[in-house]
């Protein structure tokens, strides 16, 4: 069984130039739980100034549809992020850092060491306020910047984090610079020092358009939980040359063309996709909206 987790309307959004009113996002979402997604990212508590698309977040937490299976995340950057977050009742708090000094500089405006240093102790609040805390280390395969990033800098980061009270780790390839035997070599890494029973989790871009070959390498070397987008939507505001994120719709139909379950129904991702095309006002990136299924 396939677990996914929609980042559709947080990182399908954040990067766009196109602003959508909170009822847009909120029948964004309707449209995913509808489809069969139960695990969405839905905002982002970051400085509105800098990203005006997430804004919204705690108008947008306090209308979400009330579902006990249904698990809402919100993406934090920083203690000021927490405190935001903690004042709604979303349901898991996605912490994130960036693998590479250069990188963070430009995300979140400070190097890495310090960043982990101020989320430890958002993560043990986070987690001492109930939440479930999910621990994101982003440029965990490449950065733009600095090219590779050494593997043990991330183990360390996924040690420090674990060890305040993460219950996740999800590895990003922030800009598309993964390739699928890199991921072997990395999954098996992560299983090797933290266990088999790590709930290790992967989020990839389809900058150059190994999206999907990477996926299957996760899934092929045991992972289980992947971020994706509807419609391929999605791109970091700091990345260069940033794209979307893997298109929901389309990895929904590799793991069913493969005879693997993910829980969703795939002709109302398709329409949920073309939809989101139509509200966006361009051509999006996923190809089994314009292909079909038959």
């Amino acid at each position: 069984m396939i677990e996914l987790c929609e980042v559709g309307p947080r990182d399908g959004l954040q990067n766009e130039s196109k602003l959508l009113s909170a009822e847009t996002k909120l029948d964004l979402i309707e449209r995913l739980i509808s489809a069969g997604l139960r695990n969405i990212e839905c905002v982002s508590f970051v400085n509105p100034k800098v990203v005006p698309q997430m804004a919204d977040a705690e108008e947008i937490v306090s209308r979400l549809p009330k579902r006990e299976d249904v698990r809402y995340g919100g993406l934090v950057l920083s203690e000021s992020g927490l405190k935001r977050a903690l004042k709604t009742d979303i349901d898991a708090l996605h912490v994130v850092t960036t693998s590479s000094d250069s990188f963070n500089l430009k995300n979140a405006r400070r190097t890495v060491e310090q960043a982990v240093a101020e989320l430890v102790p958002v993560i043990k609040e986070g987690r001492s306020a109930g939440k479930v805390v999910s621990g994101v280390l982003g440029t965990a395969f490449g950065c733009p910047f600095e090219g590779e990033v050494p593997l043990k800098n991330v183990l360390g980061i996924a040690e420090k984090f674990l060890k305040a009270g993460c219950t996740e780790i999800t590895l990003a390839d922030t800009t598309g610079m993964a390739n699928p035997a890199q991921v072997r070599e990395v999954v098996s890494r992560f299983y090797e020092a933290f266990g088999h029973d790590l709930s290790l989790g992967l989020h990839f871009h389809n900058t150059r358009g190994l999206g999907l070959a990477n996926i299957l390498a996760g899934y092929q070397s045991g992972v289980k939980r992947f971020d994706s987008s509807i419609a391929g939507l999605g791109g970091c505001p700091f990345a260069p040359k940033a794209v979307g994120n893997v298109c929901t719709e389309d990895m929904v139909n590799m793991f069913h063309e493969m005879g693997i379950e993910t829980r969703t129904d795939l002709q109302q991702l398709i329409e949920a996709a073309q939809w989101m095309e139509n509200v966006m006002e361009r051509p999006l990136a996923g190809m089994l909206m314009k292909a079909g299924t038959a």
